[in-house]
C-alpha cells in the first residue's frame, strides 16, 4: 500500500472518530455520574465495604492493569503471526459488547453487570489503540506523521462531541421520546456509543492494509513475550529514545491524572453541579480540536521538541493555576487551556515516538505495545500518587500542585533529547540542512 494515500489516512482517522466516543461519552461525561447515582453508596465486599466512588476507581485500575498485562503479549503475537487487523477488530468487538451490556445496568441489583461491562469496554477501547497506533508508519511518511496523528485526534474530538450532544439531548429531554424511566436515557446513550463505535470502525477496517497471516507461526505466546523483550534490548542502548520515553512517562502520567480527576476536583473544591461539569467537558473537547492542529503546525514549522516543550510549560501553568483557583470562572479558563494542550501533547507524542523508531517496521506493534504499556503504568502511577498526596495532606489542591513536579521533570528530560532525531521533515530541520547531526544516540 502506497504511503500518504488520502483515502487510507482518512479511514485510519475514522477509528479515532469511532473509538473516542467511548472515552468522552461513557468514561468521562455520563457513566461516572450515572454509576454514582445508581450504585449503592456503600458496597459490601469480602466482609468489608467500599464507597461507590472507590469501586469505580478500582474498576478503572483493574481494566488498565489487565490491558498492561495483555497488550505486550498480544501485540507480539500480532507482529509475528501477521494478524494486526485481527486484534484491532477483536478489541473493538469486546469494547462494543461492553458498551451495549451497560444497558442492563439499571438498578443497584445489576451493579456488577455494569461494573463488568465497564471494565470490558475500557479494555476494548484502550487495548485496540496499540494496534491502531502501529499503523501510522505503514500509511504515512515521516514528514507526515505529525499532521496525520493530529488529524486522528481532531477526528476523535469532533466525532465524540457530536455524539455527546445527541446523548445529552436524550438525557435532558426524555419526554420528547416518551421516556419515563429515569435510567433509560443514559442506558440508551451507552448503546448508541457501541453502535457508533462499531459502525464507523468499519470504514477503518475496509481501508487499512489487510493482514498477511504467517502459516508457519508457532509458539505464539512465547514469541509474543520474546518480541517485547527484544524491543527493550533494542532501545535500551538508544539514549535518545530512553530520554524521550522517560519524559513521556512523567508528563503523560500528569496529563491522564488531570483528565480522570478534573471533574472530581471541580465538584469537591469548587462545588460544580452536573450541568456545569458537562459544559466544562464540552468546552475542553471543542478547544482540543484546534489545539491539536495548532501544535501540529508549530511542530512542522519549528520542530517537535519545541512544540512539546511549549505544551509542557502550559501544563505546569495549568497545575499552578488549579492550585490557586477559587472561582468557577477560573476553572473554566483552566479547562480551556487543558483543551488547548490535551490533543496536541498526545498526538505529537505518538508521532515523535514513530520518528524515533526510524526504519524499524518489521515489528512495529511490539514497539507501540511497549509505548502503550508505559502509558498504562504512568496512568496508574499518576492517579495513585494523586490519591496518596490527597490522603496525607487532606487537600486535592496539594495533589494538583504535586503534578506540576511531574511536568517539570518531563521538561528536564526532554531538553536532553537530540532535536534532529525528532524534527524529521519539519521546516526547522530543513533549514539547518540535510545531514547535520542526524545520528546521535
Amino acid at each position: 500500500m502506497s504511503l500518504n494515500d488520502k483515502k487510507v489516512i482518512n479511514g485510519w482517522a475514522y477509528f479515532d472518530w469511532a473509538n473516542s466516543a467511548y472515552y468522552l461519552v461513557i468514561s468521562t461525561a455520563i457513566f461516572p455520574i450515572y454509576f454514582s447515582g445508581v450504585a449503592p453508596d456503600r458496597i459490601q465486599i469480602a466482609g468489608g465495604s467500599l464507597s461507590n466512588s472507590a469501586l469505580y476507581s478500582f474498576s478503572v485500575s483493574a481494566a488498565y492493569i489487565l490491558i498492561a498485562m495483555l497488550t505486550p503479549l498480544l501485540s507480539g503475537i500480532a507482529d509475528y503471526s501477521g494478524r494486526r487487523m485481527f486484534f484491532l477488530k477483536t478489541f473493538t468487538l469486546a469494547g462494543v459488547i461492553g458498551c451495549i451490556s451497560l444497558f442492563f445496568f439499571s438498578s443497584p441489583e445489576t451493579m456488577w453487570i455494569g461494573t463488568a461491562a465497564f471494565i470490558l469496554g475500557t479494555i476494548g477501547a484502550a487495548g485496540g489503540l496499540v494496534f491502531y497506533d502501529s499503523y501510522l508508519p505503514l500509511i504515512a511518511s515521516k514528514d507526515q506523521y505529525d499532521r496525520v496523528s493530529a488529524k486522528g485526534y481532531a477526528f476523535g474530538y469532533f466525532g465524540s462531541v457530536l455524539l455527546l450532544i445527541v446523548c445529552l439531548a436524550i438525557i435532558q429531554k426524555p419526554d420528547l421520546l416518551g421516556i419515563t424511566d429515569p435510567t433509560l436515557p443514559s442506558r440508551i446513550s451507552f448503546v448508541l456509543v457501541g453502535l457508533w463505535w462499531f459502525g464507523f470502525a468499519q470504514i477503518t477496517f475496509s481501508r487499512l492494509p489487510k493482514d498477511q497471516p504467517n502459516p508457519n507461526a508457532t509458539n505464539l505466546f512465547q514469541r509474543g513475550w520474546s518480541e517485547l523483550v527484544n524491543v527493550w534490548n533494542n532501545i535500551k542502548h538508544d539514549t535518545q529514545i530512553i530520554r524521550f520515553l522517560t519524559s513521556y512517562f512523567f508528563y503523560i502520567a500528569g496529563v491522564h491524572t488531570v483528565i480522570y480527576l478534573a471533574s472530581l476536583f471541580a465538584g469537591e473544591e469548587l462545588g460544580f453541579k452536573e450541568t456545569e461539569l458537562i459544559v466544562t467537558i464540552l468546552l475542553l473537547q471543542l478547544v482540543a480540536i484546534p489545539g491539536a492542529l495548532f501544535f501540529a503546525w508549530v511542530s512542522k514549522k519549528y520542530g517537535n521538541k519545541l512544540s512539546i516543550m511549549i505544551q509542557l510549560i502550559i501544563w505546569i501553568i495549568i497545575c499552578l493555576g488549579a492550585y490557586a483557583t477559587t472561582e468557577k470562572w477560573h476553572f473554566f479558563t483552566i479547562a480551556a487551556f487543558v483543551g488547548l494542550v490535551l490533543g496536541g501533547i498526545q498526538s505529537l507524542s505518538r508521532s515523535t515516538y514513530a520518528k524515533l523508531l526510524e526504519n524499524r517496521k518489521e515489528d512495529l506493534t511490539s514497539y507501540f505495545s511497549f509505548y502503550d504499556v508505559l502509558s498504562k503504568i504512568a496512568i496508574v502511577s499518576g492517579t495513585f500518587i494523586f490519591g496518596l498526596v490527597n490522603s496525607i495532606t487532606g487537600s486535592m489542591r496539594n495533589s494538583v500542585l504535586f503534578l506540576a513536579l511531574f511536568f517539570a521533570i518531563a521538561v528536564i528530560m526532554l531538553i536532553r533529547v537530540d532535536k534532529h532525531r525528532i524534527n524529521v521533515g519539519t521546516e526547522s530541520e530543513k533549514g539547518e540542512g540535510e545531514g547535520e547531526g542526524h545520528v546521535g544516540k
